[in-house]
C-alpha cells in the first residue's frame, strides 16, 4: 500500500515536501528528529469506544493533550480508549509510531472514522507520515479535501477538548 499513496501523492497531492528522518514514535522524538518544516504539526490517535464496535482516527495539534471522556461525551461515544495494535493493524494496515491521516487508504471499507480538530481542519498546511514514521509530508488543505475524497472518508470537524495540564 505503500506505493498507492506514492502514486497518490505523486498524481494528486500537488506540490508536497517530502523529507526523510530517523524514525519516530512519539511527538517528543518528532521534535528532536523532524526537520523544522511549514504546516502544522499533528498527533494522531487511533482509538475505540467501549465495545470495540466504533474506531476513531482523532487528529489534533502536536502539544493538545485529549480529554477522551469529554471527547466521548462531544461525539457521542462510549467510553473511548486507545485502541490495541492489533487493531490498528486490522483497520489502518500500519503499526504504532505510523498513525496518520494517509492510513486511511487502507480503510476502503470506511470502518474507522474520522475526527478532525477544528484546527487542523483551519490549517493551511499539515504534516504528516506517509505510512511509516521514517518520512513526514507537509500537504496543503486543498490536498487533504481531494486525498479525504479519494478515500472516502467525511471528517467530523470539532472543537476537540482538552485534558486539564
Amino acid at each position: 500500500m505503500q506505493e498507492t499513496l506514492s502514486r497518490w501523492l505523486a498524481s494528486s497531492a500537488g506540490d508536497v515536501q517530502f523529507v526523510e528522518h530517523p524514525a519516530v514514535h512519539t511527538i517528543a522524538e518528532a521534535l528532536l528528529h523532524v526537520p523544522a518544516m511549514p504546516g502544522l504539526m499533528v498527533k494522531n490517535l487511533f482509538v475505540r469506544d467501549e465495545k470495540g464496535r466504533r474506531h476513531l482516527l482523532v487528529i489534533v495539534p502536536f502539544d493538545r493533550r485529549i480529554d477522551l471522556a469529554a471527547l466521548g461525551r462531544l461525539l457521542p461515544a462510549s467510553k473511548l480508549s486507545m485502541a490495541s495494535p492489533d487493531r490498528l493493524q486490522q483497520h489502518l494496515g500500519i503499526t504504532p509510531g505510523s498513525v496518520s491521516l494517509f492510513a486511511l487508504i487502507h480503510d476502503g471499507a470506511q470502518a474507522v472514522e474520522l475526527v478532525l480538530d477544528q484546527a487542523v481542519w483551519d490549517a493551511g498546511h499539515l504534516q504528516a507520515h506517509p505510512l511509516r514514521n521514517t518520512a513526514t509530508v507537509v500537504l496543503s488543505h486543498a490536498a487533504l479535501v481531494r486525498f479525504l475524497a479519494h478515500t472516502g472518508h467525511v471528517p467530523r470537524i470539532v472543537s476537540v477538548p482538552s485534558a486539564p495540564a
